[in-house]
């Protein structure tokens, strides 16, 4: 299922789709770090982006969307940076796989390599 793109507006949230260790620095922590703004809204029922379609698409995903984060602090760590901001497991509810995309994951890739940074570069 994918929620049409338009939907998407100025794209101020992504969870991207596809294998953290392709993601820059710039994309690898910013998800990390929008990532848990959308896991405290689904979590703790705030309001904030609780209507955008990348929220929408995580409701009851929550085990998918703990596995995406569990997969880049692995790719965090391994490129030398500190994590202290686990999440709480007990919350991870729902489906484990996330099949609810904006963008397709190879329109995903497209995206990323169209921003001309350095996501797909050899690590």
């Amino acid at each position: 299922m994918c929620f049409p793109s338009a939907l998407a507006g100025d794209g101020s949230m992504r969870i991207w789709d596809v294998d953290p260790h392709v993601l820059c620095r710039s994309h690898l922590l910013g998800e990390h770090r929008e990532l848990h703004g959308l896991w405290n809204i689904l979590t703790r029922g705030l309001k904030g982006y609780s209507r955008h379609p990348e929220t929408r698409r995580w409701e009851g995903r929550l085990a998918a969307l703990y596995a995406r984060h569990e997969a880049l602090v692995t790719e965090m760590s391994g490129r030398g940076y500190s994590h202290h901001s686990p999440l709480d497991r007990s919350l991870a509810t729902g489906s484990e796989v996330q099949d609810v995309f904006i963008d397709p994951p190879g329109t995903q890739v497209d995206i990323l390599r169209a921003k001309g940074c350095d996501c797909f570069a050899v690590r």
